[in-house]
């Protein structure tokens, strides 16, 4: 394990009502209320008799600790390598100008000791300056409820504005992309954060309905895959962040549904075009169809 057991929950909340017994007296509401934010709902049953009653030796009856200087907890040599390795991320640049450093380490691991399969290359900028402005100011206002109007290239390079109110942000480790999900949009709320040209706050009113769901264009496809060569579990892997069933037909066959966003459809059928004659898309008929039709365009590509 990276992390020692030493910084879980309960070690946590037990170091900072210390923290609070050095300075005073801590009160049983108080203590109810350190361990309610920061451990677990049942961890009152544990932690607090175990301080009241002395069992644990750290709390006095009057509310003292026998304890003169603060708990702190530095950080490991191992935990700052892995920590390190993080933060060389190019996204942790969203969310930090200056991430630590640790000077003193090196990196548990780098990018070039990790080889991914299977991925796009085409991943957004995410250390480019316009593009973290941006997605810092769709982050906070998702967290404000602060509706946003938005000017975003379509597919055809022409700039579309759109007034919506942020929901929240979907990231796809495949694509290497953050999208953001808003709604109040007649133009549709899924927006590529790096077709983002600018965004800046808009003064329209919408109104607030947390128990209404976002209104997104979910699609399902049915594959029929012949389990040759591990078909079925390279499918399975392929979509793995998609929703998906899968259901036994015979000894070799197996029916798959996977559900999927309108906008990706094209991404969709080119991906399950890449499985060759081991998957056979059943259904819908439409999804069919563009199926026939890709396969003609690269027939005709040959002659």
């Amino acid at each position: 394990m990276i992390f020692s057991e030493l910084y879980s929950a309960y070690y946590q909340a037990v170091a900072t009502i210390l923290k609070e017994a050095c300075t005073h007296p801590v009160q049983v509401s108080e203590l109810r209320k350190i361990i309610d934010q920061i451990a677990f709902g049942e961890s009152v049953l544990n932690i607090e008799p175990a301080l009241l009653e002395e069992r644990w030796q750290l709390i006095r009856q009057d509310g003292t600790t026998p304890i003169q200087h603060a708990p702190s907890m530095p950080l490991t040599t191992l935990q700052k390598r892995w920590l390190k390795s993080i933060f060389l991320d190019p996204r942790i640049r969203l969310f930090y100008d200056n991430p630590p450093d640790y000077p003193d380490v090196n990196p548990l691991f780098t990018a070039d000791d990790i080889r991914v399969f299977d991925k796009y290359l085409d991943g957004d900028p995410f250390e480019d300056a316009d593009y973290i402005r941006n997605f810092r100011m769709i982050l906070d206002a998702i967290k404000t409820r602060t509706p946003l109007s938005i000017d975003s290239l379509n597919r055809k390079g022409n700039t579309v504005r759109r007034t919506l109110m942020p929901e929240y942000l979907e990231y796809s480790e495949k694509d290497d992309k953050i999208r953001l999900i808003g709604s109040g949009c007649r133009y549709g709320g899924i927006i590529n954060l790096a077709r983002i040209v600018q965004c800046t706050p808009s003064a329209r009113k919408f109104k607030y309905k947390p128990d209404k769901e976002i209104q997104i264009d979910h699609r399902t496809v049915e594959l029929e895959v012949i389990d040759h060569r591990n078909a079925l579990e390279r499918v399975l892997m392929h979509f793995t962040h998609f929703e998906k069933q899968a259901e036994k037909i015979d000894q070799n066959r197996y029916k798959v549904l996977i559900t999927y966003d309108n906008d990706d459809e094209t991404e969709m059928l080119i991906r399950i075009l890449s499985f060759g004659p081991m998957v056979k898309v059943v259904a819908p008929k439409h999804f069919v169809d563009l199926i026939k039709e890709r396969l003609i365009q690269q027939k005709s590509c040959g002659q």
